[in-house]
């Protein structure tokens, strides 16, 4: 008798709350944010199909939080990815971020945020490594409800 098919919920959850993530970024670049209404997300500067420069990758080799509020421009939603223009020490920089590589995303002013858990190293960039033995597949990432106030407690 073959294997029992079974249903991974842990990456439908997560499917389904990037996809919350992916329409409020929908929302802000069409129609701007509302009200008091801003972003942070933090992402996996090393995934590989992150596009920023090289001076951001050696100040933010691993990780970046980014903050979409008053200042940002173009940002536009692509299926599997998000750009964006915003200035660092006033030069402008177009970022290009995979949704997969964002491990938190916020609106404080909703009070509204949500946790991404990956690996360590699940996008590590590494060159032409052999091994001996296939790779073991990796459980897939999971994403959690949290508050800003255990966030900031957290990271502090």
């Amino acid at each position: 008798m073959s294997e029992e098919l079974q249903i991974n919920y842990d990456k439908l959850m997560e499917k389904a709350l990037k996809h919350v993530v992916v329409e409020a970024l929908k929302i802000a670049a069409d129609e701007g944010l509302p009200g008091e209404h801003h972003f942070y997300i933090t992402f996996k500067t090393s995934h590989p199909n992150a596009r920023l420069s090289a001076q951001l990758l050696n100040q933010y080799p691993e990780d970046m939080t980014i903050v979409l509020q008053h200042q940002f421009a173009n940002l536009m939603i692509g299926a599997t990815y998000f750009e964006v223009d915003l200035s660092f020490g006033g030069i402008p920089q177009t970022l290009r971020i995979p949704y997969d590589a964002i491990t938190y995303f916020a609106d404080p002013h909703a009070k509204f945020a949500l946790s991404f858990a990956a690996e360590e190293d699940m996008f590590a960039r590494v060159a032409d490594v052999e091994t001996e033995e296939p790779e073991q597949p990796k459980a897939a990432p999971t994403a959690v409800v949290v508050s800003i106030d255990e966030y900031r407690k957290k990271h502090a």
